[in-house]
């Protein structure tokens, strides 16, 4: 429900990072074309039955989010769904990202993120070197909206969900 709602705002051209197995692509419906950006070839093959269930031409791109391989200002949305806990370089996958996003385009994201609560938040500090290990790099502790925020994004929308472990946010990619 949480994706279907957020993905109910993504417009145009879409640029979704971190695609993984395709779980977002049968939810877009008010979009000209989505372009999905995975690393993983093995997630690659596992997208392809979702692929076919999507009502939108969606096309599947092997890259990460440190290296998009699209030019500048190509997206007016884009996507990325519990993706950034696990992008080694954070920074530069927003700075791609950015890039990549028309001005004033829009941001979508679905993230779980470093819990405001200090037993909570300390916790998963504790838990995030094993669990990085047994769930393919992901950090527990991230701050995921303030690093957007900081490298100059307007968050325009915040909800929490499950005492703020997971965020959806909406962003606008500021003209420069």
């Amino acid at each position: 429900m949480i994706r279907k709602k957020l993905l109910q705002s993504a417009t145009g051209k879409v640029l979704e990072l971190g695609s993984g197995t395709g779980v977002n692509f049968p939810l877009y419906r008010n979009v000209d074309h989505v372009i999905a950006v995975e690393p993983s070839h093995h997630m690659i093959n596992q997208s392809v039955s979702k692929q076919k269930l999507a009502v939108v031409p969606i096309e599947m791109v092997n890259a990460s989010a440190e290296r998009l391989p699209f030019e500048d200002h190509t997206f007016d949305t884009v996507v990325a769904t519990l993706v950034f806990c696990t992008i080694p370089n954070v920074e530069e996958a927003i700075k791609e990202l950015k890039r990549v996003c028309k001005p004033n385009g829009k941001i979508l994201l679905f993230e779980h993120v470093k819990m405001e609560n200090t037993v909570l938040s300390k916790m998963q500090e504790g838990l995030t070197p094993l669990w990085k290990k047994i769930c393919d790099g992901c950090c527990l502790n991230r701050e995921t909206l303030q690093k957007f925020s900081n490298q100059g994004l307007k968050i325009e929308r915040v909800e929490q969900f499950y005492k703020d472990l997971f965020i959806v946010a909406e962003l606008r990619n500021r003209k420069e």
